[in-house]
């Protein structure tokens, strides 16, 4: 587990590698922000991203860092992070996100760099490499995420179509419009808070493996302010192949609808990032789309399409834990002096 002293151009390199993948996972990502909010068209495509981007931007200003610690120190040995397994992880975790970008699956980035980050550490110190309790964590995440978007998602459609029993059509969507877009805001901002912290938490252990933040592991703020503009960027530049898979091909959704998904996916997200828990945006919203589309009648959900998704899910850890293992062996080679 010896330590790899890399020269500057070759850390900037890599960081720049790492903010790549908090662009692409902005992209990538972008429908988890906005596809609700366009496709009630209480917003077109161009005013979402806008919209989401900017508060992705600003979610540093309400979240600690516990996520990026997470991320950092909390799921394999720090001794074992070094610039290698930092650079494969990133590429294991890119990959597999293009690849579902491609083909329009709503794949998870968190679980594609934390898939990357497992199989890169363990291709070079073995299994015993693992912090079994942060990945623990990560896993309870990952079966619990969705199920508990689905609920709250299921809770609050009940709610509000009992309190607005008796209001008109119209009314209901008229005032849903309007909080639609708080429930976008609120969405986007703990996005923005959980999916760029973990970008933050590699560069800053990248850094940390260095010696250059000192004895104790921290998250400088230009990496803060760096890792949140380009999750934003990458928001801005949307990723409409998965908008139309999460905001229509799921279920069809009305304002009052998306609200509820909306606000659902928003509570899960806080609660899981001030837990320091890097749980799966797109796993969350899309157990609370089924969940408001179940709560209609069962068959408004196209159950084929949300199986599919799940198998990507599935696949994600092991599929970007083998190609930043492989990386790991080519990447090793290449930076060694």
């Amino acid at each position: 587990m010896d330590a790899l002293q890399l020269a500057l151009p070759a850390i900037v390199f890599i960081v720049f590698v790492a903010l790549a993948f908090d662009f692409i996972n902005g992209l990538h990502d972008a429908a988890n922000s906005i596809a609700t909010v366009v496709s009630t068209r209480v917003l077109s495509p161009k005013l979402a991203v806008l919209w989401a981007a900017f508060f992705n931007f600003i979610a540093f200003l309400f979240f600690g860092l516990h996520v990026a610690t997470t991320i950092g120190t909390g799921l394999v040995d720090p001794l074992v992070m070094d610039p290698a397994v930092i650079l494969a992880a990133l590429i294991g975790a890119i990959g597999w996100n293009l690849i579902t970008w491609y083909l329009g699956l709503p794949s998870s980035s968190s679980h594609a760099l934390v898939g990357g980050i497992a199989g890169a550490g363990i291709a070079k110190a073995g299994f015993g490499a693992i912090i079994a309790s942060g990945f623990t964590k990560t896993a309870v995440a990952i079966v619990l995420s969705p199920g508990i978007g689905l609920l709250l998602a299921l809770l609050l459609m009940l709610v509000v179509s009992w309190v607005l029993r008796r209001a008109a059509p119209f009314t209901v969507d008229r005032q849903f419009r309007h909080l639609q877009l708080v429930s976008a805001a609120l969405y986007s901002l703990g996005h923005g808070g959980n999916d760029a912290q973990k970008t933050m938490g590699i560069i800053a252990v990248l850094l940390f493996s260095q010696g250059m933040l000192g004895d104790t592991f921290y998250v400088p703020f230009w990496v803060i302010i760096t890792c949140q503009a380009a999750m934003g960027l990458g928001t801005m530049m949307g990723g409409w192949r998965i908008v139309r898979t999460m905001g229509s091909r799921i279920t069809d959704l009305k304002p009052y609808q998306g609200f509820c998904a909306e606000t659902a996916g928003a509570i899960t997200l806080f609660g899981a990032t001030w837990l320091g828990i890097p749980v799966s945006t797109t796993h969350t919203i899309t157990g609370a789309i089924v969940g408001v589309g179940s709560a209609r009648r069962t068959s408004a959900v196209r159950w084929g399409l949300a199986g599919r998704i799940v198998w990507a899910w599935v696949l994600t850890i092991p599929a970007s834990g083998i190609v930043a293992a492989l990386s790991y062996l080519l990447v090793a080679g290449l930076l060694r002096p």
